[in-house]
Protein backbone atom coordinates (compact mmCIF):
# COMPACT_ATOMS: atom_id res chain seq x y z
CA UNK A 1 0.00 0.00 0.00
CA UNK A 2 2.51 2.48 -0.82
CA UNK A 3 0.23 5.49 -1.68
CA UNK A 4 -1.84 4.56 1.53
CA UNK A 5 0.01 7.31 3.71
CA UNK A 6 0.90 10.05 0.55
CA UNK A 7 -2.22 12.38 1.49
CA UNK A 8 -3.91 10.90 -1.37
CA UNK A 9 -7.95 9.27 -0.91
CA UNK A 10 -8.18 6.11 0.31
CA UNK A 11 -11.21 4.19 0.92
CA UNK A 12 -12.20 4.37 4.72
CA UNK A 13 -14.44 1.78 5.86
CA UNK A 14 -17.10 2.49 8.68
CA UNK A 15 -20.00 1.27 10.95
CA UNK A 16 -22.68 4.12 10.94
CA UNK A 17 -25.65 4.25 13.02
CA UNK A 18 -28.84 3.98 10.97
CA UNK A 19 -30.66 6.60 13.11
CA UNK A 20 -31.28 8.10 16.78
CA UNK A 21 -31.96 5.29 19.06
CA UNK A 22 -33.63 4.44 22.05
CA UNK A 23 -31.69 2.11 24.50
CA UNK A 24 -29.80 -0.60 24.02
CA UNK A 25 -28.99 -1.22 20.46
CA UNK A 26 -29.53 -3.66 18.31
CA UNK A 27 -27.04 -5.12 15.62
CA UNK A 28 -29.99 -3.66 12.93
CA UNK A 29 -29.43 -0.24 14.36
CA UNK A 30 -25.61 -0.06 12.56
CA UNK A 31 -25.10 -0.78 9.02
CA UNK A 32 -21.39 -0.66 7.51
CA UNK A 33 -20.36 1.26 4.62
CA UNK A 34 -17.05 2.68 2.75
CA UNK A 35 -16.00 5.97 2.58
CA UNK A 36 -13.03 7.76 1.31
CA UNK A 37 -11.16 9.89 3.58
CA UNK A 38 -7.78 12.01 2.81
CA UNK A 39 -4.78 11.19 4.89
CA UNK A 40 -3.94 14.62 5.40
CA UNK A 41 -5.21 17.13 8.00
CA UNK A 42 -7.10 20.00 6.49
CA UNK A 43 -4.64 23.63 5.89
CA UNK A 44 -4.61 25.68 9.28
CA UNK A 45 -7.02 22.86 11.17
CA UNK A 46 -5.38 21.61 14.69
CA UNK A 47 -7.30 17.95 14.24
CA UNK A 48 -5.52 14.80 14.16
CA UNK A 49 -5.80 12.18 11.32
CA UNK A 50 -5.42 8.92 12.82
CA UNK A 51 -5.53 5.00 12.02
CA UNK A 52 -7.69 3.53 13.98
CA UNK A 53 -5.85 -0.12 15.64
CA UNK A 54 -9.19 -0.93 18.29
CA UNK A 55 -12.34 -0.01 19.30
CA UNK A 56 -13.50 -0.48 22.65
CA UNK A 57 -17.63 -1.82 23.58
CA UNK A 58 -18.81 0.22 26.17
CA UNK A 59 -22.25 0.37 28.60
CA UNK A 60 -22.69 4.46 28.02
CA UNK A 61 -22.97 3.64 23.96
CA UNK A 62 -26.77 3.37 23.56
CA UNK A 63 -29.48 5.58 22.19
CA UNK A 64 -31.37 8.29 24.25
CA UNK A 65 -34.98 9.61 22.91
CA UNK A 66 -33.41 13.42 22.63
CA UNK A 67 -30.13 14.92 22.60
CA UNK A 68 -29.05 16.61 26.52
CA UNK A 69 -26.79 19.07 27.06
CA UNK A 70 -24.74 17.08 29.69
CA UNK A 71 -23.49 14.91 27.76
CA UNK A 72 -20.05 15.23 25.91
CA UNK A 73 -20.75 12.90 22.92
CA UNK A 74 -22.81 10.86 21.08
CA UNK A 75 -22.41 7.39 19.89
CA UNK A 76 -25.77 7.39 17.87
CA UNK A 77 -26.63 9.76 15.47
CA UNK A 78 -27.84 9.57 12.07
CA UNK A 79 -25.77 8.01 9.45
CA UNK A 80 -22.85 9.12 11.20
CA UNK A 81 -20.17 6.77 12.40
CA UNK A 82 -20.36 5.40 15.92
CA UNK A 83 -18.91 7.24 18.24
CA UNK A 84 -16.38 5.56 20.85
CA UNK A 85 -13.45 4.96 22.78
CA UNK A 86 -10.50 3.70 20.69
CA UNK A 87 -6.59 3.26 20.25
CA UNK A 88 -4.94 4.55 17.17
CA UNK A 89 -2.05 5.68 15.50
CA UNK A 90 -1.42 9.45 14.37
CA UNK A 91 -0.43 9.43 10.39
CA UNK A 92 -1.12 13.36 10.29
CA UNK A 93 -1.52 16.19 12.67
CA UNK A 94 -2.47 19.89 13.21
CA UNK A 95 -1.99 19.35 16.42
CA UNK A 96 0.77 20.88 18.37
CA UNK A 97 0.57 17.88 21.37
CA UNK A 98 0.69 15.57 18.80
CA UNK A 99 2.78 14.06 16.22
CA UNK A 100 3.06 11.66 12.97
CA UNK A 101 4.03 8.01 14.59
CA UNK A 102 2.18 8.81 17.96
CA UNK A 103 0.14 6.14 19.10
CA UNK A 104 -3.05 7.69 20.92
CA UNK A 105 -6.01 6.62 23.23
CA UNK A 106 -9.46 8.61 23.45
CA UNK A 107 -12.66 9.57 21.58
CA UNK A 108 -12.52 7.77 17.97
CA UNK A 109 -15.27 7.23 15.54
CA UNK A 110 -16.03 3.70 14.48
CA UNK A 111 -13.86 3.53 11.13
CA UNK A 112 -10.84 2.88 9.30
CA UNK A 113 -9.11 6.37 9.79
CA UNK A 114 -10.41 9.30 11.49
CA UNK A 115 -10.25 13.18 11.62
CA UNK A 116 -10.14 13.78 15.06
CA UNK A 117 -11.76 17.62 16.05
CA UNK A 118 -12.14 16.57 19.69
CA UNK A 119 -8.31 16.37 20.95
CA UNK A 120 -8.99 17.44 24.63
CA UNK A 121 -9.72 13.83 25.22
CA UNK A 122 -6.93 12.38 23.41
CA UNK A 123 -4.01 11.34 25.27
CA UNK A 124 -0.62 9.91 24.06
CA UNK A 125 0.40 6.69 24.67
CA UNK A 126 4.07 6.67 26.64
CA UNK A 127 4.34 3.33 27.46
CA UNK A 128 4.26 0.14 25.10
CA UNK A 129 5.55 -2.47 27.10
CA UNK A 130 1.86 -3.14 28.10
CA UNK A 131 -0.38 -4.40 25.39
CA UNK A 132 -2.33 -1.39 23.49
CA UNK A 133 -5.85 -3.09 24.20
CA UNK A 134 -5.09 -2.07 27.53
CA UNK A 135 -5.65 1.31 26.62
CA UNK A 136 -9.48 1.28 25.94
CA UNK A 137 -10.00 -0.73 29.34
CA UNK A 138 -7.81 -0.91 32.35
CA UNK A 139 -5.37 2.38 31.02
CA UNK A 140 -8.15 3.88 29.68
CA UNK A 141 -11.46 5.22 30.54
CA UNK A 142 -12.80 2.43 32.22
CA UNK A 143 -9.57 2.35 34.49
CA UNK A 144 -9.89 5.92 35.17
CA UNK A 145 -13.42 5.88 36.15
CA UNK A 146 -12.32 3.24 38.83
CA UNK A 147 -9.61 5.28 40.13
CA UNK A 148 -11.39 8.56 40.31
CA UNK A 149 -14.31 6.59 42.36
CA UNK A 150 -12.64 4.21 43.98
CA UNK A 151 -9.82 6.74 45.43
CA UNK A 152 -10.75 10.25 44.90
CA UNK A 153 -14.09 10.21 45.96
CA UNK A 154 -14.45 7.38 48.58
CA UNK A 155 -10.77 7.85 50.30
CA UNK A 156 -10.54 4.16 51.14
CA UNK A 157 -8.95 2.93 54.33
CA UNK A 158 -6.57 -0.35 55.13
CA UNK A 159 -9.61 -3.18 56.29
CA UNK A 160 -13.11 -1.32 55.00
CA UNK A 161 -15.89 -3.34 53.59
CA UNK A 162 -16.36 -2.65 49.41
CA UNK A 163 -19.24 -3.75 47.72
CA UNK A 164 -18.78 -3.53 44.03
CA UNK A 165 -22.15 -4.16 41.98
CA UNK A 166 -21.81 -5.28 38.17
CA UNK A 167 -18.64 -6.40 39.88
CA UNK A 168 -17.38 -8.33 36.04
CA UNK A 169 -17.69 -4.82 34.28
CA UNK A 170 -14.86 -3.11 32.93
CA UNK A 171 -14.99 -0.62 35.94
CA UNK A 172 -15.73 -3.18 38.44
CA UNK A 173 -13.10 -5.78 37.97
CA UNK A 174 -10.61 -3.18 38.32
CA UNK A 175 -12.19 -1.17 41.55
CA UNK A 176 -12.33 -4.79 43.29
CA UNK A 177 -8.46 -5.50 42.87
CA UNK A 178 -7.82 -1.64 43.37
CA UNK A 179 -9.62 -2.47 47.00
CA UNK A 180 -7.77 -5.55 47.53
CA UNK A 181 -4.61 -4.35 46.98
CA UNK A 182 -5.23 -1.63 49.60
CA UNK A 183 -6.12 -4.49 51.98
CA UNK A 184 -10.62 -4.23 51.76
CA UNK A 185 -12.48 -6.92 51.93
CA UNK A 186 -14.30 -6.81 48.76
CA UNK A 187 -17.08 -8.60 47.46
CA UNK A 188 -19.12 -8.01 44.23
CA UNK A 189 -22.24 -9.18 42.21
CA UNK A 190 -22.59 -10.50 38.96
CA UNK A 191 -24.88 -11.91 36.79
CA UNK A 192 -23.79 -15.35 36.03
CA UNK A 193 -21.95 -18.23 38.15
CA UNK A 194 -19.21 -17.59 35.41
CA UNK A 195 -18.19 -14.78 36.24
CA UNK A 196 -19.05 -15.36 39.97
CA UNK A 197 -16.34 -17.89 40.14
CA UNK A 198 -13.98 -15.54 37.63
CA UNK A 199 -14.39 -12.26 40.75
CA UNK A 200 -13.28 -15.18 43.64
CA UNK A 201 -10.86 -17.40 42.08
CA UNK A 202 -9.42 -15.01 39.16
CA UNK A 203 -9.33 -11.14 40.25
CA UNK A 204 -9.13 -12.19 44.02
CA UNK A 205 -12.60 -10.82 45.41
CA UNK A 206 -13.28 -12.01 48.58
CA UNK A 207 -16.62 -13.28 47.78
CA UNK A 208 -19.32 -12.84 44.54
CA UNK A 209 -23.15 -13.52 44.41
CA UNK A 210 -25.06 -13.96 41.39
CA UNK A 211 -27.87 -11.20 41.66
CA UNK A 212 -30.24 -12.90 39.79
CA UNK A 213 -30.38 -15.90 41.92
CA UNK A 214 -31.35 -13.75 45.21
CA UNK A 215 -35.07 -13.10 45.75
CA UNK A 216 -33.75 -10.78 48.79
CA UNK A 217 -31.04 -8.80 48.10
CA UNK A 218 -30.81 -7.07 51.56
CA UNK A 219 -30.54 -10.63 53.06
CA UNK A 220 -27.93 -11.63 50.73
CA UNK A 221 -26.04 -8.48 51.33
CA UNK A 222 -26.39 -9.23 55.50
CA UNK A 223 -25.08 -12.41 54.68
CA UNK A 224 -21.48 -11.35 52.82
CA UNK A 225 -21.33 -8.12 55.41
CA UNK A 226 -22.50 -8.77 58.97
CA UNK A 227 -20.34 -5.79 59.80
CA UNK A 228 -22.13 -3.72 56.93
CA UNK A 229 -20.83 -1.95 53.92
CA UNK A 230 -18.03 1.22 54.10
CA UNK A 231 -17.90 1.36 50.50
CA UNK A 232 -20.32 0.81 47.52
CA UNK A 233 -19.31 1.18 43.95
CA UNK A 234 -22.68 1.74 42.29
CA UNK A 235 -23.13 0.62 38.65
CA UNK A 236 -26.56 -0.51 39.05
CA UNK A 237 -28.68 1.72 40.87
CA UNK A 238 -32.45 0.54 41.34
CA UNK A 239 -33.29 -2.28 44.10
CA UNK A 240 -29.43 -2.41 44.44
CA UNK A 241 -28.96 0.77 45.60
CA UNK A 242 -32.26 0.17 48.19
CA UNK A 243 -30.50 -2.78 49.53
CA UNK A 244 -27.43 -1.56 49.97
CA UNK A 245 -28.81 1.37 51.75
CA UNK A 246 -30.02 -0.89 54.58
CA UNK A 247 -26.51 -1.86 54.91
CA UNK A 248 -24.15 1.22 54.70
CA UNK A 249 -21.79 2.06 58.30
CA UNK A 250 -21.10 4.73 59.53
CA UNK A 251 -19.61 7.61 57.17
CA UNK A 252 -19.99 5.60 54.55
CA UNK A 253 -19.49 6.48 51.20
CA UNK A 254 -21.10 5.40 47.71
CA UNK A 255 -19.46 6.37 44.59
CA UNK A 256 -22.60 6.46 41.71
CA UNK A 257 -20.19 6.19 38.42
CA UNK A 258 -23.80 4.54 36.63
CA UNK A 259 -27.03 3.02 36.85
CA UNK A 260 -27.33 0.12 34.47
CA UNK A 261 -30.77 -0.77 35.90
CA UNK A 262 -32.31 2.98 34.67
CA UNK A 263 -31.23 3.33 31.49
CA UNK A 264 -33.93 2.50 29.19
CA UNK A 265 -36.90 3.07 31.77
CA UNK A 266 -39.00 5.87 30.40
CA UNK A 267 -39.71 6.64 34.03
CA UNK A 268 -36.87 5.60 36.80
CA UNK A 269 -37.46 3.94 39.80
CA UNK A 270 -38.32 5.61 43.01
CA UNK A 271 -35.31 4.59 45.88
CA UNK A 272 -36.58 3.24 49.03
CA UNK A 273 -34.35 4.12 52.21
CA UNK A 274 -32.00 7.46 51.48
CA UNK A 275 -33.07 8.21 55.51
CA UNK A 276 -29.90 5.91 56.27
CA UNK A 277 -28.03 8.59 54.61
CA UNK A 278 -28.80 10.94 57.64
CA UNK A 279 -28.77 8.51 59.93
CA UNK A 280 -25.38 7.29 59.10
CA UNK A 281 -23.99 10.05 57.87
CA UNK A 282 -23.46 8.53 54.40
CA UNK A 283 -21.79 10.43 51.25
CA UNK A 284 -22.99 9.74 48.08
CA UNK A 285 -21.66 11.38 45.24
CA UNK A 286 -22.14 11.20 41.46
CA UNK A 287 -19.33 11.44 38.69
CA UNK A 288 -18.13 11.90 35.33
CA UNK A 289 -14.43 10.75 34.52
CA UNK A 290 -14.21 13.61 32.43
CA UNK A 291 -13.65 15.64 35.68
CA UNK A 292 -10.45 13.84 36.65
CA UNK A 293 -8.47 13.34 33.28
CA UNK A 294 -5.97 15.80 34.44
CA UNK A 295 -5.09 12.76 37.14
CA UNK A 296 -3.93 10.51 34.23
CA UNK A 297 -0.30 10.69 34.61
CA UNK A 298 -0.87 9.87 38.56
CA UNK A 299 -3.29 6.75 37.92
CA UNK A 300 -0.71 5.80 35.71
CA UNK A 301 2.02 6.00 38.30
CA UNK A 302 -0.66 3.43 40.88
CA UNK A 303 -1.38 0.89 37.77
CA UNK A 304 1.75 0.29 35.13
CA UNK A 305 3.49 -1.09 38.61
CA UNK A 306 0.61 -3.21 39.21
CA UNK A 307 0.44 -4.51 35.67
CA UNK A 308 4.41 -5.28 35.57
CA UNK A 309 4.48 -7.42 38.83
CA UNK A 310 0.82 -8.68 37.93
CA UNK A 311 -0.94 -7.95 40.65
CA UNK A 312 -3.62 -7.10 38.36
CA UNK A 313 -5.59 -9.86 36.29
CA UNK A 314 -7.47 -8.01 33.28
CA UNK A 315 -9.44 -9.74 31.20
CA UNK A 316 -10.32 -8.99 27.44
CA UNK A 317 -12.54 -10.30 25.14
CA UNK A 318 -11.09 -9.20 21.62
CA UNK A 319 -13.49 -9.57 18.23
CA UNK A 320 -11.46 -9.25 15.24
CA UNK A 321 -12.19 -6.50 12.33
CA UNK A 322 -14.90 -3.57 12.02
CA UNK A 323 -17.23 -5.61 10.80
CA UNK A 324 -17.45 -7.58 13.62
CA UNK A 325 -18.40 -4.40 15.95
CA UNK A 326 -22.11 -4.32 16.02
CA UNK A 327 -22.23 -7.75 16.97
CA UNK A 328 -19.98 -7.32 20.08
CA UNK A 329 -21.24 -4.01 20.88
CA UNK A 330 -24.91 -5.54 21.27
CA UNK A 331 -23.42 -8.38 23.47
CA UNK A 332 -22.24 -6.24 26.38
CA UNK A 333 -25.60 -5.38 26.83
CA UNK A 334 -26.82 -9.30 27.36
CA UNK A 335 -23.70 -9.77 29.60
CA UNK A 336 -22.50 -12.07 26.33
CA UNK A 337 -18.91 -11.04 26.94
CA UNK A 338 -16.39 -12.34 29.12
CA UNK A 339 -13.75 -9.72 30.52
CA UNK A 340 -13.88 -6.00 28.73
CA UNK A 341 -15.02 -5.87 24.94
CA UNK A 342 -12.70 -4.63 22.53
CA UNK A 343 -12.45 -4.66 18.94
CA UNK A 344 -9.81 -5.21 16.71
CA UNK A 345 -9.31 -3.11 13.90
CA UNK A 346 -6.22 -3.21 12.27
CA UNK A 347 -2.21 -3.83 13.76
CA UNK A 348 -0.33 -1.20 14.12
Amino acid sequence: MAGDHDGGEVRNKQVLARDYIDGNPKESDMYLSTATVRLKVPEGSNAVLVKNLYLSCDPYMRGIKAKVQDRLFYSFVPDSPIVGYGVAKVLDSGHPEFKKGDLVWGVTKWEEYSLITMTEILFKIQHTDVPLSFYTGLLGMPGMTAYAGFYELCSPKKGEYVFVSSAFGAVGQIVGQFAKLMGCYVVGSAGSKEKVDLLKNEFGFDEAFNYKEEHDLDAALKRYFPQGIDIYFENVGGKMLDAVLLNMRLRGRIATAGMISQYNLDQGEGIRNLLTLVYKRVRMEGFTVYDYYHLFPKFLDLVLPYIRERKIVYAEDVAEGLESGPAALVGIFSGRNVGKQVVFVAPE
